[in-house]
């Protein structure tokens, strides 16, 4: 079984529960918490080390595998040409077993439902970074600046606070801690404004 989501804050444990109940032991689960926009991603490419012809790869649904739609074409017919059969949960034509003078109308199918999803897929994806774009450019229109806050940015009243604490003899982690910045802004504000 193979699982993914795209950043580390997000759970997997929905995919996991899928793939136990269809009957896959956890151990036998490869995952990767990385964007699907590539496939040099560690748990996919180690899993396709391990698969070998005549294996089953399943997964919770099909842009898991990718969410480039040329990627994950490629991928499945690397899959078909290594005999690796793919069971998608979501895309139940996959789960099927016919027998073999049978099986050409299941492929047939497949290939349809699956160039649809991965073309779903692919459009998702450049749907969501169309909305980060927007989401940003409409943040920085209203004034709200990302990354590191400029040191002309950092008011006199900080700047009067540090050097208080500093003629104090407080030591420079508990002037961080006190005035709610990290101690790498802290030293770059010292150094920046000549107080290190």
């Amino acid at each position: 079984g193979y699982a993914r989501v795209s950043s580390t804050e997000q759970s997997l444990n929905r995919q996991l529960d899928a793939l136990i109940a269809f009957g896959i032991p956890e151990r036998d689960i490869i995952t990767d918490k990385e964007s699907g926009e590539t496939l040099e991603r560690v748990g996919y490419q180690g899993l396709k080390t391990m698969l070998r012809s005549g294996d089953t790869l399943v997964v919770t649904s099909l842009d898991r595998l990718s969410r480039n739609k040329i990627h994950m074409l490629k991928e499945l017919n690397y899959f078909k040409k290594h005999n690796i059969r793919l069971i998608v949960l979501d895309l139940p034509t996959t789960t099927v077993n016919l027998p073999e003078e049978q099986k050409w109308i299941l492929d047939m199918v497949n290939n349809i439902l699956i160039e649809v999803l991965a073309s779903m897929a692919e459009q998702e994806r450049k749907n969501i970074k169309k909305r980060q774009e927007e989401g940003i450019r409409a943040a920085k229109e209203r004034g709200i600046n990302f990354g590191r806050p400029n040191l002309s940015s950092y008011n006199k009243d900080l700047l009067d606070d540090i050097d208080f604490l500093l003629s104090q003899g407080v030591p420079k982690s508990t002037i961080a801690s006190k005035l709610h910045i990290s101690r790498s802004s802290l030293y770059r504000i010292l150094e920046k404004t000549g107080r290190l």
